[in-house]
């Protein structure tokens, strides 16, 4: 079957144009089926009969690139104090300790619905906590794996989960006690478990290297490989902090992104995240390559990480994406706007990126560094998923109609999304969640539960 709706005002090709009407085929199966646009039309000045009419700003569903669902539950915990990433770790370990397949279905389904609250219609998540405590593999060795990619689906979002090898504590250190449930072993037995996980429309099966200390350099190439033989999304946390660099020049007398280079993980199907201390060499590398940089900036300042050369990276050739990360918060926006406002502090000065520029960050090289690279465009033969953000609340009222889309990144947070369509279904529909009617609770809940 088919549905048309009418955006008051729509994102194409960046540029905002008034009065579009999409019609979209929707499938008769439920949630889930791979709704596609069939037809965009401009210059419709009035709803077409039966219409569903989306006032505000429409524009390409938000794709979050990089997810640690779990660290939700870390959210105001954390704030108390001082310290580094690596104190933050300590309590990120605490929290990932206790959960269970149950438990973390249930804060996951709460975390992928508040994403689509915020406009994000694709995550992906960046998953490590495979095993039971201790490292005993589940009865069913994906069932945590398993367990978020059906919170996505109850929550109405796609998911690429980009399963992690996590294999070793440092550079040459086994696993710590708390590191034990994240690890395979080795990359061939991680290899082994995730070839278990299937793709579907709404699912992606990709691949993870938790950072270049978490997997000995001998076993890079067969993630790599992994990957490439699936023609996969492959991510990897890339020197966030100083001291990954300094220990992987000490052990291999190199970076951490000459070592991936040297060991063929850099291409275009791979996402370095964060990105931040690089050399000038590695952002050659990491350019040349087609290796694209997933920038999380309110992670990166809420960990006080540094801020990371993105300017330089997308100059030479690295796409950007964005993601949330940490969930300190859950707002695309804000990431949008935070990645231009952090360069204005560091270079003082302004205009880095245009409003367009950083909502193709926030959705279509977002959404192919996911392995979708038919998301993320309001146009013929895209999938169905977009979002609308509203043009009259007291962050965004009395805009420019053309400038809407700088009114949306450099104003607009994820309260003022009114809709989210995915696969042409409203998962959210005037600020509510159609499945999880009370999302708050939800999060209160399994949070609560988690925290015991």
């Amino acid at each position: 079957m088919t549905t048309t709706y009418w955006l008051e005002h729509a994102w194409l090709d960046s540029n905002v144009e008034p009065g579009v009407a999409l019609t979209v085929s929707v499938s008769g199966s439920a949630a889930g089926s791979d709704g596609r646009i069939t037809a965009v039309r401009t210059g419709v000045r009035t709803p077409p009969p039966g219409a569903t009419v989306l006032r505000g700003l429409t524009i390409p569903g938000l794709a979050n690139a990089h997810s640690h669902a779990f660290h939700r539950a870390l959210r105001g915990l954390v704030q108390v104090g001082s310290g580094t990433f690596w104190t933050w770790r300590e309590f990120m370990y605490q929290t990932a300790a206790r959960l269970t397949p149950d438990s973390y279905h249930a804060l996951a389904r709460a975390v992928y619905a508040e994403m689509a609250l915020a406009g994000i219609t694709a995550v992906g998540e960046f998953h490590y906590v495979h095993h039971a405590p201790g490292g005993t593999p589940y009865a069913d060795p994906n069932a945590m794996g398993e367990a978020l990619i059906a919170a996505a689906d109850e929550a109405g979002i796609r998911i690429t989960l980009l399963d992690t090898a996590y294999l070793s504590a440092g550079f040459g250190e086994p696993p710590g006690r708390s590191q034990l449930r994240f690890s395979d072993g080795t990359a061939e037995a991680w290899a082994e478990r995730v070839s278990g996980l299937k793709d579907s429309d709404t699912v992606r099966i990709g691949a993870a290297i938790h950072s270049v200390r978490a997997v000995p350099a001998d076993q890079l190439s067969t993630v790599a490989e992994w990957a490439a033989s699936r023609e996969a999304p492959l991510h990897v946390h890339l020197s966030e902090q100083t001291a990954e660099n300094d220990a992987c020049l000490a052990a291999h007398g190199r970076t951490p992104t000459r070592l991936l280079a040297d060991h063929g993980v850099l291409g275009p199907r791979t996402t370095g995240v964060h990105n931040t201390h690089l050399t000038d060499e590695d952002i050659v590398l990491l350019g040349t390559a087609g290796t694209g940089t997933c920038m999380c900036p309110t992670t990166e300042r809420d960990l006080a990480d540094g801020i990371g050369p993105a300017v330089a990276l997308q100059h030479a050739g690295s796409p950007l994406s964005l993601g949330s990360d940490s969930h300190a918060v859950i707002d695309l926006l804000e990431e949008a706007r935070a990645m231009e406002l952090n360069e204005r502090l560091r270079s003082r000065t302004r205009g880095h990126w245009t409003a367009a520029a950083l909502l193709r960050a926030a959705t279509a090289d977002g959404h192919a560094a996911l392995g979708r690279p038919d998301a993320g465009r309001l146009e013929q033969g895209a999938l169905a998923d977009f979002t609308t953000i509203a043009l009259d609340s007291v962050r965004t009222a009395g805009p420019v109609p053309r400038l809407a889309a700088e009114t949306a990144v450099f104003a607009a947070s994820a309260a003022d999304v009114r809709h989210t369509v995915v696969a042409g279904r409203h998962v959210v529909r005037d600020g509510a969640h159609h499945s999880v009617p009370d999302v708050p609770r939800a999060l209160a809940d399994s949070i609560a539960a988690l925290r015991g």
